[in-house]
Order: C-alpha cells, then sequence, then structure tokens
C-alpha cells in the first residue's frame, strides 16, 4: 500500500497518530489560541479529563453534544403531534448518558480527579456544554482559534469520525479506526464556526450547567459519602440480591384459582425480572416440567404493575402447538388485554403496519418468545423479523424509563449446537459492541474466537476433551450464568425449602421388558430394509451442496461435504428408528423420501434444480404451486439468505443424477413391498395394544389414580 504523502491533511490513528496528538501538537506550538469548540455525537467525561490537562492556556471551551431524537419526533407522531424540540427530554437523556460514562468508566484516582474537575470548569465558566434539541447530529467538529480571530490568525478546524471520548482520541488499548481531516485555510476555519454558531443558538435552551451535573455526580459513587458498612451491603445486593430476595406480601400476585404459589418459581420471578431490568432480557431456561409458562407469565404481569398497565403491551411469540396453553395462563392471571399472540412463523404481521388485528412493533414494552432456540440461525427470515421487532425502540416509555424493549427468551435448550447459538439470540435484547454484561463489554470480541475454536473442535476425530470443557465453561460463567434462570429438578429436590411445594419428583421405574415376535415375512422385510437404509442408500438427495462443481457456487456453501454428511446422516437415523418404532411411521417416512428425491430427479430433468434452506420444495410442490411461483418465492427468500438459489445440471458433478436414480429404485422396491404393510401387520403394536388392554391401567400398577380405573 503506497504510503500517505506528508503533506496530507488526513490523518488515522495509525502509529500512534491520534485525535489526541494532534491536539497537543496544535496547543503546544500555538500558544495564541484561546479557544476550543465542539460539536460531537457523544461526550464521554474519560474524553474531557484526558484532553484537560493540554487546556490550561485555553480560555473557553464550548462543547454541543448532539443527543438522537429521533424517538422523541416518533413519539410526537404517534401522538399526531408536530414536533418542535424536547428540551427537558434531551437534558434528561444527555445527564444520564453522563451518569452512565462515569459508573462504567475503569476507575483510578485521575479518572475521579478529571470527573470533578470538569465540574470545577463548569463553575468557573472556562467550560459550557449545551445539548441540541431538534437535530441528530452526526458530524464531530472540533474548532481551535484565538481571540479576535481573522485572516492574519492562526486557526484549524478538525472533522470527521472521532468523537470526545477515549475511542475517538485513540487514548484506549482497544482503537477503533477514525478518519479524520484537518483544515487551517481561513475560509475553512470561519466556515466551520460560523455553522458551530448557529448550532449553538439554536441550543441556547438546553445548557448543562455546573448544577446539573453535580447532580448526576452525586447519584453515583463520586458523591464520597458512602461508609464502609453501606459499600459493603451495596456489594452484597450487586451480587447476590436475586438469589435471596422475595416478593414482597403486598406485591399484587395473588395466584389465580387453580394455581399453587411455589416458592421455587417465586424466587425465580424475582431473579428473572432483576436481570429483564438489569439486561434488557434474559433465557428463562428452568428444565420441562417445572412450569416456564406460569414464571414467564408471573414475570410479564410483575413488569406491567412496574411499568404501568396503560402504558404496557406485551407480545408473545408461540409455537402454533402450545397456542391455547399460552393464551389460557395469560387470561387466568389477568394480562390478555395486555397481550398480543403470534406464533413463530406470523412474526411478518407484526412489522406490517397495515395489518390491524396486532399492535405495531413499536408499540410493545414486553416480549416473550417461547421455544427461543428456534431463532438461533440468524440467516433466516424468522430471526431476522424478530430481531427488528426486539430492537426497535418503544414508542412510549411508562414507568420503567429508557426506550428499550425487554425481552423474554424461554428455551430449555438455549445452546444446541454452538457458542453462535448463544450469541445470536442475546443480539435480541443486547448491542454486541456496547454489553452491558459485567466484564465482556463488547460480545462480538467475546464470541468471534470461541466459535472458530468450537470449529476447530469439532473437525477432529478425537480432540481433547478438557480443552473443550474449558471453553464451554467460558461462555457458560461469562455470558449465560448471569443472563440465564435454570433450575433443574434435582435442584429443587436438594433444597428444602423448594422440596416442600413439590414433595419431590414422580421416580421413574426402570424398564420392563416385555417381548413380541415378527412373523417370517416381517422379520425379513424388516431385516433387508435395516440393510438396505444402512448400506446401500446414498441419500444423494440430502447432499446435493457436495455435488456442486467449485465454481458453481463460489464460497456460498462453506463446510459443504460436512454439511451434506451431516443432513444423510440425519436423515438415515431418523429412517432407521421409525424403522424400530412403528412400522406405520416407517412407511410414512418412506414414502416421503421417496416423493424428496423423486422431485429431485424431476427437476433435474426440468434443468432447474433448487437449493433453499429457508424453504419446503417438497410442500410446495405437493401444493400444486408451479416452477414459477416456486422460483418467485425462492428468489424472495435469496434477498435476505442468498443461499437461496437455483442451478442447472451443468452445475453439479456427473454422477448426482446416477446417485439420485440409484435411489429411486432402491426407494420405489422397498416402497412396493412396505406400502400395504398396516397396523394389523405389526407385531409391536399388536403387543403394546394388548399391553393397553389387559396391564398397564390395572389399578395395583397405578396406586395414586385408582380411584379413577376400571377393575382389573
Amino acid at each position: 500500500m503506497a504510503d500517505i504523502p506528508i503533506s496530507s491533511h488526513f490523518f488515522t490513528n495509525r502509529d500512534g497518530n491520534t485525535l489526541m496528538k494532534e491536539f497537543e501538537g496544535i496547543l503546544s506550538n500555538n500558544p495564541q489560541v484561546k479557544n476550543l469548540d465542539a460539536v460531537v455525537g457523544f461526550l464521554r467525561a474519560s474524553g474531557y479529563f484526558s484532553l484537560r490537562p493540554f487546556l490550561d492556556g485555553i480560555n473557553k471551551v464550548r462543547i454541543l453534544i448532539g443527543i438522537d431524537v429521533d424517538k422523541y419526533i416518533a413519539r410526537a407522531h404517534q401522538k399526531g403531534e408536530l414536533f418542535f424540540g424536547a428540551e427537558e427530554e434531551v437534558k434528561e437523556e444527555c445527564l444520564r448518558l453522563l451518569k452512565d460514562d462515569i459508573e462504567q468508566s475503569h476507575y483510578t484516582k485521575k479518572v475521579e480527579d478529571g470527573m470533578l474537575q470538569m465540574v470545577q470548569d463548569l463553575i468557573d465558566g472556562k467550560l459550557e456544554l449545551r445539548a441540541h434539541p431538534s437535530k441528530k447530529i452526526h458530524a464531530k467538529i472540533y474548532i481551535l482559534y484565538p481571540d479576535n480571530y481573522n485572516q492574519h490568525c492562526f486557526g484549524a478546524a478538525i472533522t470527521g469520525s472521532s468523537n470526545l471520548s477515549g475511542n475517538g482520541l485513540g487514548i484506549t488499548e482497544e482503537r477503533q479506526y477514525e478518519f479524520n481531516v484537518k483544515l487551517t485555510q481561513y475560509d475553512d476555519v470561519q466556515f466551520a464556526k460560523n455553522e458551530f454558531e448557529l448550532l449553538w443558538e439554536e441550543a441556547k435552551n438546553v445548557p448543562i450547567n455546573a448544577e446539573d451535573y453535580q447532580a448526576t455526580l452525586d447519584k453515583t459513587y463520586l458523591k464520597g459519602d458512602v461508609t464502609p458498612y453501606e459499600l459493603y451491603i451495596k456489594m452484597l445486593m450487586e451480587y447476590f440480591s436475586d438469589r435471596v430476595l422475595a416478593i414482597d406480601q403486598d406485591d399484587p400476585f395473588d395466584m389465580p384459582e387453580g394455581y399453587s404459589k411455589f416458592d421455587y418459581q417465586a424466587d425465580a420471578v424475582v431473579e428473572g425480572y432483576q436481570k429483564l431490568i438489569r439486561y434488557d432480557g434474559f433465557f428463562l431456561a428452568d428444565v420441562v416440567g417445572l412450569g416456564k409458562t406460569v414464571i414467564a407469565t408471573m414475570i410479564a404481569k410483575k413488569f406491567l404493575i412496574e411499568n404501568g398497565p396503560e402504558h404496557t403491551k406485551i407480545l408473545v411469540v408461540y409455537p402454533p402447538a402450545v397456542e391455547q396453553n399460552w393464551k389460557t395462563t395469560f387470561k387466568d392471571f389477568g394480562l390478555e388485554k395486555y397481550a398480543c399472540f403470534v406464533s413463530n412463523g406470523s412474526l411478518s404481521k407484526v412489522l406490517d403496519d397495515s395489518n390491524y388485528d396486532v399492535w405495531n412493533a413499536d408499540e410493545y414494552d414486553l416480549v416473550l418468545v417461547d421455544e427461543a432456540h428456534k431463532f438461533r440461525n440468524h440467516t433466516t427470515g424468522a430471526f431476522q423479523q424478530l430481531q427488528e421487532i426486539c430492537k426497535m425502540p418503544r414508542v412510549e416509555t411508562g414507568y420503567i424509563p429508557g426506550y428499550k424493549k425487554k425481552v423474554m427468551l424461554i428455551s430449555a435448550t438455549p445452546m444446541n449446537n454452538t457458542p453462535a447459538d448463544i450469541y445470536y439470540q442475546i443480539l435480541m435484547f443486547q448491542d454486541p459492541r456496547h454489553c452491558t454484561i459485567d466484564g465482556v463489554p463488547n460480545l462480538t470480541a467475546f464470541f468471534s474466537p470461541l466459535v472458530v475454536e468450537f470449529r476447530k473442535f469439532r473437525k477432529q476425530e478425537n480432540f481433547d476433551l478438557k480443552e473443550f470443557k474449558k471453553l464451554a465453561e467460558k461462555v457458560r460463567d461469562r455470558v449465560i450464568k448471569p443472563l440465564t434462570v435454570r433450575r433443574t429438578r434435582t435442584d429443587i429436590e436438594n433444597i428444602a425449602r423448594y422440596n416442600k411445594d413439590v414433595n419431590g419428583f414422580p421416580k421413574v421405574d426402570k424398564p420392563i421388558k416385555k417381548e413380541y415376535e415378527l412373523n417370517d415375512h416381517l422379520a425379513n422385510l424388516f431385516e433387508k430394509a435395516m440393510h438396505i437404509l444402512d448400506k446401500e442408500l446414498t441419500y444423494a438427495r440430502y447432499q446435493a451442496i457436495a455435488y456442486l462443481k467449485p465454481d458453481a457456487a463460489p464460497g456460498l456453501y462453506d463446510n459443504a461435504e460436512v454439511i451434506s454428511r451431516s443432513l444423510a446422516g440425519i436423515r438415515k437415523n431418523g429412517l432407521v428408528k421409525r424403522l424400530e418404532s412403528s412400522f406405520y411411521a416407517f412407511c410414512k417416512s418412506l414414502k416421503a423420501f421417496r416423493q424428496a428425491n423423486e422431485n429431485m430427479i424431476d427437476m433435474w430433468e426440468n434443468d432447474k434444480i433448487f437449493i433453499a434452506p429457508d424453504l419446503d420444495i417438497n410442500a410446495l410442490i405437493e401444493a400444486g404451486y408451479s416452477e414459477e411461483e416456486i422460483e418467485q418465492k425462492m428468489n424472495e427468500k435469496a434477498e435476505t439468505n442468498p443461499k437461496n438459489a437455483s442451478f442447472k445440471r451443468e452445475h453439479f458433478d456427473e454422477d448426482y443424477i446416477e446417485q439420485l436414480r440409484h435411489d429411486q429404485t432402491l426407494l420405489d422396491d422397498m416402497w412396493l413391498e412396505w406400502e400395504y404393510i398396516d397396523d394389523d401387520d405389526d407385531s409391536k403394536f399388536a403387543k403394546f395394544e394388548d399391553l393397553l388392554k389387559h396391564e398397564l391401567f390395572k389399578k395395583d400398577r397405578n396406586r395414586h389414580i385408582g380411584d379413577f380405573l376400571p377393575e382389573s
């Protein structure tokens, strides 16, 4: 790469050539400079006090802060009002951001002294702060000039990407890339100065004075009146409150008729609610059978109470199979009129402003997502829709401040395959580069090396189990624990306060062996089918991407062979399990596989082969969609995921069609042999039916429900 000319007015933060160095150079070599005006997207106290040692010769520093006013404009629009500025809200937001910066800064005595110096500069009049109430200002401008500035004086205007923060100045260890330009021509500097004066005048009604800033400091540890005992109590509350607090007796959490109030559920409500407020979301991951739906509903009700019923709308995203369970539970707890229920396949309704059956996406304050692990794949349309809903700011807040939605992800298995599963789900409620989890300020930086390392483990046949456990423990301890409420049945049984409510969980006896015999015909058929499934079928239908020529889709399908083998293995295992489980179930799966393989051959003959991970091509064909209609749907999916694509025969290895036809012959022959096998031929089903009728429901085997059973 060619070197940048020394005379260039541009500078980055490479090789120590930072904004801080530019300030140091200008202020050290030009003592006549007495004024610094700055327009910044946000102000960090850490940035100001780092620059402060070079400002002793400066008489006046004016900083204009550009607060994001889009949310205030949206709120006015929602109310049908014109937006004329939001002075009080902008001032509060500005002070809140300064407070957050103080609380999150790495503590040193130098940091504390710098923050107090900022107050003194405001008192002395050396520093003036204003926040702009009506523009979303992206510009970063720094203007340095002497008193009575004219064309014969030295002045400089710096503009570019750097905010007045540690990162922007280039003084932090993890420097982000910055690109700036320094102008010293009089016309350029004067133009910037004039623009600043216009913006400064527009912000005259939103001054941040010394009293405002001191009041903000008094809400932080810098107030300085905390006793050692209070600090000790604060530490206990910070680390253990979510485990020891109980719901207040006066809290309106009366359980509906038919529901019991269990301590383990009440504790989960308290812990989960605190995580919801602190992190804007969390995982409710109790194992199956502990009542996650009831716990989630109780947390939703607590949120409703705290935020105010008149300010609260709740979105429940559910799998269709549990729709009635969610609606019934919400109704029993008196929440149904504050909630909207949408299946996990119908999220587009929420994003469709013209759909009046549901509230708009920005109206929700709380989002509950059941079986959240189904949204771990960030390339799917459903994930992107849910993320858009969750990250869209609340159009109006209630008594719980802030415009971020709160998100509850409900799943007994939040991480199925890789650390990336957790990462993408956390993105529903956390900013990846400004994370609020203690010790993990940047989620992307934390997860990226772990995902790469995990992939290496998966490719190794004999990997080091201890190293793998270390990787899993790092994810668990640093990220999963802070964000997750999870108890197992063993946890409940081992805590006396919990176990007294449930009186122990039912114990499952060891399996009782019951034998059945297949007749000779079925035994031979079974053995033959098992051999074909395991040894003869190639499962080419599920390995299409492995047969693509290298230049057909470069970089589109990473690890194609590994993925294809995995899919083929899953299909084989599924068919084997079906065969062992139920002949009826096996026949249904065999029929579906045979048809899917035939569909792929038909696509080959038509010279248009669809590979669409986000579409069920077989279902569309069965539903009667034409080739053109299928291609149109696939193209729509391809806009967000290019892996949905159409290929021609020439894009595949020549032996792919031979493998498909080989499998089709085997599947056709198997279908001829299995087509008319039904329950009457299934010896296993006949044995099970006999057990149901004459043994399994005897009173002496079912003592707890014996009164409801007929005599043996």
